[in-house]
């Protein structure tokens, strides 16, 4: 066996990068990009990404250096995908929603040798090169190259510098050889995460894990062949969870939109046939509540919607799969390449009452195939927890699509994969039900430990989906004088007759849970603070709620503390009995030229 030696006919490294290469032979003529009024084929975008790769190496860019971008997703955004590693060299995909300071400490950290701007970001890109120009030396200061992004259907003339995409994909050299990838563990891509806690931190993507974790995605979520893709995920989200590679692989079409809105997305799918896509579960509000013609309330056909991020509460689900959306949660993190579980739904649980569907669909569900292995754990023992579907610990997965690494950050390295451990540890709570499947209960800082009881804020949170009156809720801890902690709930009503005080929140979560998991505290606002990925701030939830004092007068403590005592007794009792276990759970160089450096200084 060990006289069979690799070579070129039998081993080539993997990348998704090949995808583009077989869509434009296999589905030359078939439509690969709708952005307005502009189409493109896939025999057009191979050539595109072609072009604009030479361009590229022709500014002196090879391998390992970083290609950034800051863009909706617009044509140039997915062109990138290809285009920047058939150059060798490492996209980054910066969020639009992020300020210029964060912006800059991007750029700075991964020493971006190349900087596309999309002309609706001009601004944000000018003040963060001005930060970087005032944050570092002159004799050090190394700022990317500047391409602006014109609008794809009517130039705007915005520039930025001298260079500009179009002109780029213009001069470049569609008969030039693309660099191939020598060694599928070489890097793809750069994204970096949120920061809602602390500076945001670069995680590093494999040639490997990209194409294994496109593959898997497809894979599970059936994905057949000629999609039509609706782009409501931003790229910029972990390479839009690989589906730029991945519609390519299926010879679909992109449906681009520069900004979603309920009546585009509606208007998109209706004009497209559009089949598919993902978001996170902030734009179900968006479909719900937008002013929306009557006639699309109802989809002609169904689409099928791949979602993630935090966990899609059980009401709000059956309300959007009601107008004709056929929702697939999944559960994911940057670090994973996007999605790590998924719940493969099963034929015979159609036949469920609605409400019992959306409690199955809100579960995250189990490894996807790219993973070796998923596992929820007690990370004092690193045993895992029972099948329950209430013993709790940490989600630990492993496998190719995990991340290379964060980019020069030992000590954040050395945390998430704790060596020997053989894990990469995610910091969030679940459970395994009996059947396998894990769900997601919290971030283990989110866990609300009140008298000694373990409270899940995402528990919390589907009880107050469930009111009528409520259009999004996030529950945190708060100071009590007798329990230490307990929840606050944060509420933004729905528009409409409906309205609620706190009366009837607190009324409607006595009738639908324990009682010691009820908020002490329900404060009405205008809208939560959010991160630019769309993610609810709880860090500012938890300061402002520090602040707060328990709405209700508390009984005398000796008896309130003995009838919640007797309370937990006795359902530790029931499910002792019922379970015959006790319950177990956890706390858990481009150097630039002295005239362009100035040139920016003045902008």
């Amino acid at each position: 066996m060990d006289e069979l030696p690799k070579c070129p006919a039998n081993y080539v490294p993997l990348s998704p990068v090949t995808f583009l290469e077989r869509a434009a032979a296999v589905y030359a003529d078939r439509t690969s990009i709708i952005y307005g009024r502009k189409r493109f084929t896939w025999k057009q975008t191979h050539e595109r990404c072609r072009r604009l790769a030479s361009a590229i190496r022709a500014l002196n860019i090879s391998k390992n250096d970083v290609v950034s971008v800051l863009a909706p997703n617009v044509p140039a955004m997915y062109e990138m995908h290809f285009a920047v590693p058939m150059a060798g060299a490492v996209l980054n995909t910066i969020n639009t929603r992020l300020d210029a300071k964060t912006v800059a400490t991007i750029l700075r950290h991964a020493e971006a040798k190349l900087f596309f701007v999309d002309w609706q970001y001009i601004r944000l890109a000018r003040d963060a090169l001005k930060l970087l120009l005032l944050s570092e030396p002159r004799q050090q200061q190394q700022l990317p190259l500047v391409a602006v992004i014109d609008d794809a259907e009517t130039a705007t003339g915005v520039r930025l510098g001298e260079l500009e995409y179009e002109e780029m994909v213009a001069r470049g050299d569609a008969g030039a050889e693309p660099q191939r990838v020598g060694d599928e563990w070489d890097a793809i891509a750069l994204n970096y995460t949120s920061g809602t806690t602390s500076a945001p931190k670069g995680v590093v993507y494999s040639h490997r894990g990209a194409y294994l974790s496109t593959l898997s995605l497809l894979l599970q979520w059936g994905v057949g062949p000629a999609p039509v893709y609706l782009w409501t995920l931003p790229m910029f989200h972990c390479n839009g969870w690989t589906f730029p590679w991945g519609v390519a692989a299926r010879g679909g079409t992109n449906v681009c939109l520069r900004s979603a809105s309920a009546a585009g997305i509606f208007a998109a799918i209706a004009d497209h046939g559009v089949t598919h896509m993902c978001c996170a579960p902030v734009l179900f509000r968006i479909l719900l509540e937008g002013p929306v013609p009557e006639a699309q309330q109802q989809l002609r056909r169904g689409v099928e919607v791949l979602t993630g991020g935090a966990p899609p509460p059980a009401a709000l689900l059956e309300r959007v799969e009601r107008m004709g959306f056929r929702v697939t949660h999944a559960y994911g993190l940057t670090e994973a390449t996007g999605p790590a579980l998924a719940c493969e739904w099963r034929a015979e649980w159609d036949r469920l009452p609605a409400a019992e569907r959306a409690a199955l669909k809100a579960r995250q569900g189990v490894s996807v195939l790219s993973l070796a292995d998923a596992d929820v754990k007690n990370t004092k023992t690193m045993r895992s927890v029972p099948r329950d579907g209430r013993s709790v610990g940490e989600i630990v997965l492993r496998g190719s699509s995990i991340m290379k690494g964060y980019l020069k950050n030992p000590a954040a390295n050395a945390e998430a994969f704790r060596e020997g451990a053989g894990w990469f540890f995610t910091g969030d709570v679940g459970v395994v039900h009996p059947d396998g499947y894990v769900e997601i209960r919290d971030r283990s800082k989110d866990v609300i430990i009140s008298g000694g009881e373990n409270i899940s804020s995402v528990e919390v949170e589907a009880v107050l989906y469930s009111h009528p009156a409520v259009a999004e809720a996030a529950v945190v801890t708060m100071p009590h004088p007798l329990w230490g902690e307990t929840p606050c709930a944060f509420i933004v009503l729905r528009e409409g007759p409906n309205s609620a005080n706190e009366e009837d929140v607190v009324a409607h979560c006595r009738a639908n849970m324990p009682h010691f998991m009820v908020p002490k505290k329900v404060v009405f606002v205008d809208g939560l603070p959010k991160t630019a990925t769309g993610k609810i701030q709880k860090n500012e939830l938890r300061k402002e709620a520090k602040n707060l004092k328990v709405t209700a007068p508390a009984p005398a403590p000796a008896l309130e503390r003995s009838s919640q005592q007797q309370q937990q007794q006795q359902q530790q009792q029931q499910q002792q009995q019922k379970h015959s276990q006790k319950k177990s759970t956890t706390t858990t160089r481009h150097g630039q030229t002295e005239q362009q450096i100035l040139a920016i200084s003045k902008l």
